[in-house]
C-alpha cells in the first residue's frame, strides 16, 4: 500500500515533490506517464493521487476519469493549464482539488494533510514503521503489507490500541477469541510469536510486543 501516487512527466519536479512528501512521512511512487500511473493503480492500493494533466500519451484528464470509474481515491490535479474550462473539466471528472502550476509546496502539503485527516485519520493507525488500516483490515510494516490471519490482525490491532498498557492474557484471549471459544490460551502465545516474527527486528528479543511476566503482554 502506497500513500501517494505522483503522476508527473517532469522527473526533476516529480522527484523533488516525492522528497518533500517523504520528509512529511508519506510513502510515495512516481509515475512519469498516464499509462504507468493506470498500470500502478490497477496493481496497488493508493490513498491519494497527485496528477499532472499534460502527460505523454494518455493525458491527466483521461487518467482521472479512469481512476474515478474504478474507485473513490482522492485526486489532486496540479497543472499549468489554468483556463476555467480546464479546471471545470478536472472537477467534473472527479478530482477533489485543482491547483495551478507553479504551486506553493506548503499549500499543496496542507491540502494533502487535510485530505488524509478527513478521509483516513479515524481509520488509520500509525506507530513508527507500523501502519494499520482498520477499514481494509490491512497492516503494513516498513511499507510492506503483512500477511496476517484474521486473528493475527485483531490481536495486533488490540495491542496497538492499548499501547503502553500491561494487558492480562485472559483479557486479550477473551477479546480476540471470545469467551465461548474452544481454543486454548496457548493459542494466544503462538499468535504472539507469529506477530513477533513479522514486526520485530529480533523476534527472540522483542522491543515492540513485550512479555509482562505474571500478567500478559504490553505493546511498546
Amino acid at each position: 500500500m502506497i500513500d501517494i501516487l505522483i503522476v508527473e512527466d517532469n522527473k526533476e519536479i516529480g522527484t523533488l515533490l516525492c522528497d518533500f512528501l517523504k520528509e512529511d512521512g508519506y510513502t510515495v511512487f512516481l509515475a512519469v506517464s498516464g499509462e504507468e500511473a493506470l498500470e500502478y493503480v490497477n496493481k496497488h492500493t493508493i490513498r491519494l493521487v497527485v496528477l499532472d494533466i499534460m502527460l505523454p500519451g494518455i493525458d491527466g484528464f483521461t487518467v482521472c476519469r479512469k481512476i474515478r470509474e474504478e474507485n473513490n481515491t482522492p485526486i489532486i490535479i496540479v497543472s499549468a493549464k489554468v483556463e476555467k474550462e480546464d479546471k471545470m473539466n478536472g472537477l467534473v471528472l472527479g478530482a477533489d482539488d485543482y491547483i495551478e502550476k507553479p504551486y506553493d509546496i506548503d499549500i499543496l502539503l496542507a491540502k494533502i494533510r487535510g485530505i488524509f485527516k478527513r478521509r483516513y485519520e479515524s481509520d488509520m493507525m500509525v506507530d513508527g514503521n507500523l501502519k494499520i488500516d482498520k477499514i481494509r483490515r490491512i497492516a503494513c510494516f516498513k511499507d510492506s503489507e503483512l500477511t496476517l490471519t484474521s486473528k493475527e490482525f485483531e490481536l495486533l490491532l488490540l495491542l496497538v490500541e492499548n499501547k503502553g498498557k500491561a494487558l492480562k492474557k485472559d483479557w486479550i484471549f477473551n477479546k480476540v477469541w471470545g469467551f465461548d471459544s474452544f481454543s486454548e490460551q496457548q493459542t494466544l502465545t503462538v499468535h504472539i510469536q507469529w506477530l513477533r516474527q513479522k514486526i520485530e527486528e529480533d523476534p527472540k528479543n522483542p522491543l515492540r510486543i513485550k512479555t509482562v511476566w505474571g500478567v500478559g503482554y504490553r505493546f511498546e
